[in-house]
């Protein structure tokens, strides 16, 4: 993609998620993650139906009259977007590629963040991390983020989130919001999502295509893993072996949906073709 494609594709996910953002997730997102806890904001004149605990009894007592302490959230956040840049990402038969997909959910979820004066990170991830960017807060930061999600070159090599996860946890030590986007084809390290999960507040957004699920009757094929180059001749017109595909596609995302249960995190599945927003915003109003 050349850089004046991605400037265009980047001005189009801004125009397109601005509402979506504004209108439904920002302030779902604001409800769903509350800060870190609270902290001291000023000491005020006691008022009818104050509680008696947050009373500043130092105060009381040089005043002769009784203050109480005012506390507010402590707000700020940090999200940390993970996402897979391996080849099988960078496909897609609908009007979308899932690389592209990936980019405007990220686009929406960050916006939110940012419009709550929180701060967003980025690790780009394969079966090593290839790109970090360190969390910052504002729009523009937002905008760098989506373009690199799009300039990346895609990787021709096996995915491996825990890749991902095992350095954030190593640099990262504050707890943060992990929105991890991948189309979890691959293997993955089950005991480091829980771990994960103990440590930060994760979510797995598993991004598929429609063809990744079930395949159509286009006769014989050849099929190409997308990530190990390895190739397939099969007759699609064969009603067996169509079923057998998709069924094993059912257990696989079956097992990962368990995986994520197991872990205390939460996972969405969301199609290429469908409007990812009612999607996130059923999440945050769960939270």
């Amino acid at each position: 993609m050349e850089i004046k494609d991605i400037i265009r594709k980047v001005k189009q996910i801004e125009i397109r998620t601005k509402r979506k953002t504004e209108a439904t997730l920002m302030g779902q997102y604001h409800s769903a993650f509350k800060g870190q806890g609270m902290t001291f904001a000023e000491v005020r004149p006691y008022q009818s139906g104050d509680e008696i605990r947050r009373i500043d009894w130092n105060k009381t007592a040089r005043f002769r009259e009784p203050f109480v302490k005012v506390m507010e959230e402590e707000r700020e956040l940090t999200m940390m977007l993970l996402v897979d840049i391996s080849a099988s990402m960078n496909y897609g038969t609908q009007e979308q590629l899932k690389r592209e997909y990936v980019a405007e959910i990220a686009a929406s979820v960050g916006f939110s963040a940012a419009g709550n004066n929180d701060k967003v990170g980025l690790i780009l991830y394969a079966d090593k991390v290839y790109k970090v960017i360190s969390p910052q807060k504002g729009r523009k930061h937002i905008l760098a983020i989506i373009s690199t999600i799009l300039s990346s070159s895609y990787v021709l090599a096996t995915s491996k989130m825990e890749t991902a996860l095992e350095y954030m946890m190593t640099v990262f030590k504050k707890k943060s919001l992990i929105f991890l986007f991948s189309d979890f084809e691959d293997p993955y390290d089950v005991k480091m999502l829980r771990v994960a999960a103990r440590k930060h507040q994760l979510l797995g957004l598993r991004v598929y295509d429609d063809k990744d699920n079930e395949i159509p009757d286009i006769g014989y094929a050849r099929f190409v893993d997308a990530e190990t180059g390895k190739e397939l001749w099969a007759n699609t017109s064969n009603a067996r072996w169509r079923y057998e595909f998709a069924e094993q596609q059912k257990k696989k995302v079956n097992q990962l949906t368990q995986d994520f249960e197991h872990a205390s995190a939460a996972l969405l599945d969301i199609n290429t073709g469908d409007d990812y927003a009612k999607s996130l915003y059923q999440y945050f109003r769960k939270r």
